[in-house]
């Protein structure tokens, strides 16, 4: 019987407040995230994450003292596994989490692989859509702690899948019940619909050609799609970015801006958090707590938020279809191992650009 292990990346998130301060260093260490030379990210990360730390502990005061990312993220892995055996029952499959900030991090999921003995790797990121800050940086980390951990065996590679059709049903599942919910407590009044995804600085658009902002607006444009095919067609939708911080430009717009807005404009609000698949700080505490409130204070009537993918159906099979289809390719940089990749001509931060 051969063995597949899936390893599954995602950013992690502190398991106890102690472990917040740590938390953000780790971050604000991955050149990815603060491209200075190394003497001076080190100092920057020692004083942003030290800054930071007594506020993203309130916030996690609100969720139990914790992230719930891992035990999320390990039900998906749980789940993953189910999938992929009940199409490929003469294989062994385990799928192991690897978060980039927090434990489980790459060395340890390294040598946890290196145990089960693989025939086979799939690195697949829980980030839907290809960013060089988060699936680039999480694949350069591995391929590293891979080296030092001699880990040496066959491998393949998935890096985006935001129009994938098990992802686009799941988001649109979930959007239906929303929509139902909201028209129910809104009456006649307008829906709008906002596909919130984390923001990220302009300059790393700008000078990588990081291609995440392209790729939020195919999977949102996909979903509205689905949406008309299911009769329910979206008349008013647009995609924001949330969770800015600091003094540099953002993308945009800006997901408090546009509920700001729908306050004037006097419409209910849907906000679907079109880049996060399971349930963590951005979603619990800045979108049903933080956000929430703006909404109260913007004079928006009804505000709803669409739950998390997390474990749905769809979705997992979605996954379970893309590990497999990867297994039959000569190239897996993007989907399903597809020869030709989904981002612009001119997307040179697009990984698929860099190997070929």
């Amino acid at each position: 019987m051969k063995r597949l292990a899936i390893v599954l990346f995602n950013l992690g998130g502190p398991d106890k407040l102690e472990a917040v301060e740590p938390f953000l260093y780790n971050l604000f260490m991955d050149p990815a995230i603060i491209g200075a030379p190394l003497p001076v990210r080190w100092i920057l990360a020692k004083l942003i994450s030290k800054r930071r730390a007594p506020l993203a502990q309130d916030i996690y005061t609100h969720l139990g003292g914790k992230s719930p990312l891992l035990e999320l993220t390990e039900d998906q892995a749980r789940a993953l596994e189910q999938a992929v055996m009940d199409v490929s029952p003469d294989t062994d499959v385990k799928a192991f989490v690897c978060m980039r900030y927090w434990h489980p991090m790459s060395a340890e999921t390294v040598q946890a692989v290196k145990d089960f003995q693989p025939d086979h790797i799939v690195m697949l990121p829980l980030y839907p859509q290809y960013s060089t800050t988060t699936t680039g940086s999480s694949f350069d980390d591995w391929d590293q702690a891979a080296r030092t951990g001699g880990l040496a065996v066959p491998s393949k590679r998935i890096c985006c899948y935001p129009t994938d059709g098990g992802w686009i049903q799941a988001q649109a599942d979930l959007l239906m019940q929303s929509l139902d919910k909201v028209r129910a407590q809104a009456g006649d009044i307008p829906v709008r619909v906002l596909f919130s995804a984390h923001g990220l600085p302009k300059k790393i658009v700008d000078k990588k050609g990081d291609p995440y902002p392209i790729q939020v607006g195919q999977g949102a444009a996909w979903i509205a799609e689905e949406m008309n095919a299911r009769g329910a067609k979206l008349d008013d939708w647009l995609v924001s970015y949330q969770s800015r911080v600091g003094p540099l430009e953002w993308i945009g717009p800006s997901t408090d801006d546009e509920i700001e807005r729908a306050g004037r404009d006097g419409v209910a609000l849907v906000v679907l958090p079109i880049a996060f698949v399971s349930e963590h700080s951005e979603t619990l505490v800045e979108l049903d707590i933080e956000y929430k409130h703006l909404a109260d204070q913007a004079g928006v009537k009804t505000y709803v938020r669409v739950p998390a993918v997390a474990t749905h159906p769809a979705f997992i099979q979605g996954l379970a279809a893309l590990v497999t289809g990867s297994l039959n390719q000569e190239c897996a940089m993007c989907p399903a191992g597809g020869i030709s990749r989904i981002c612009p001509s001119d997307s040179k931060g697009c990984p698929k650009r860099e190997n070929g």
